[in-house]
């Protein structure tokens, strides 16, 4: 198997978005970070640590429908014991976005009591709200809110400007457009924000990417591939031959008789981002 690509990906617009985060980190109490849940270490963008350093941090696990539950109870876990407060959604059904607002005044309860104490019991908590592209941010403000407040779209970079949008229950959120960092210093954090949709397939060699796939399932959920795909035990197998005999079983052929591999590298990478190939999670397990 060739080495795996480099990806980097730093347009305009995420300059643009890394100065808005900086310049109204003060005017916020807490920051709420969403994170994919299939990759809940890839899609933390490293840099907002240090932008918004010192702020109370609740983190939302996006997609758990289509997550690993074992391994979303994990990291959870994990974040909890880092200094951070943890929250399971699913945007699509709701699931978990009911307890945000309840969330966030626990998380500040503190800054709560003080603004009683000086008769200010009425002032609202601001919450800045950060997500690496397509991680679904602009889809959970929209569930808190109760209302389409925020523009979503399955494309990175769509939110723009700034949006400060009431969540109810003395909570007000502040949107900012998806925030990705200037290079992937670990080659499998880039791959997993391009299996996942975070970067554009554009950028990418796309029967690469689709081999790279078919490697990370054959380790970690092996029976997704034999059982989306009806193909024999992957063990031992390239990811190019693994996609060679998932494009076979599905009859992907070009003038000539050849393996249309490109279109079944597509199709694997759908299949991946709309829960057909089971809930899966492409992160190990926290702190290995």
């Amino acid at each position: 198997m060739e080495e795996a690509m480099t990806i980097q990906w730093f347009p305009g617009h995420m300059a643009r978005a890394r100065r808005m985060v900086s310049d109204n980190v003060k005017l916020v109490d807490a920051v709420c970070e969403v994170v994919d849940a299939r990759v809940p270490r890839s899609s933390r963008n490293p840099e907002i640590d240090e932008l918004t350093a010192g702020k109370p941090r609740l983190i939302i696990l996006n997609r758990v429908d289509q997550a690993d539950p074992a391994m979303t109870k994990l990291w959870s876990r994990y974040f909890r014991e880092n200094g951070a407060e943890a929250l399971e959604t699913d945007c699509r059904s709701g699931r978990g976005v009911g307890a945000f607002t309840g969330t966030i005044r626990n998380l500040l309860k503190d800054k709560l009591t003080s603004y009683a104490a000086r008769g200010q019991a009425g002032k609202p908590l601001r919450v800045m709200v950060l997500g690496i592209p397509n991680v679904g941010k602009s889809s959970f403000i929209n569930r808190v809110a109760g209302r389409k407040a925020a523009q979503a779209s399955d494309r990175p970079g769509v939110t723009r400007g700034k949006q400060w949008i009431s969540a109810g229950n003395g909570v007000e959120l502040l949107d900012t457009p998806g925030l990705l960092w200037p290079q992937f210093e670990d080659k499998a954090v880039g791959e997993n924000l391009a299996f996942t949709g975070a970067v554009r397939d554009e950028i990418l060699d796309t029967e690469t990417l689709g081999a790279r796939l078919c490697e990370r399932l054959r380790d970690l959920y092996p029976g997704a591939l034999t059982a989306r795909f009806d193909i024999e035990e992957p063990a031992g197998r390239t990811g190019f031959e693994l996609l060679e005999m998932c494009a076979r079983r599905r009859g992907f052929l070009v003038s000539g008789g050849e393996l249309d591999l490109e279109r079944m590298a597509k199709i694997l990478l759908d299949e991946l981002r709309g829960g057909k190939l089971g809930r899966i999670t492409l992160d190990g397990a926290p702190g290995v």
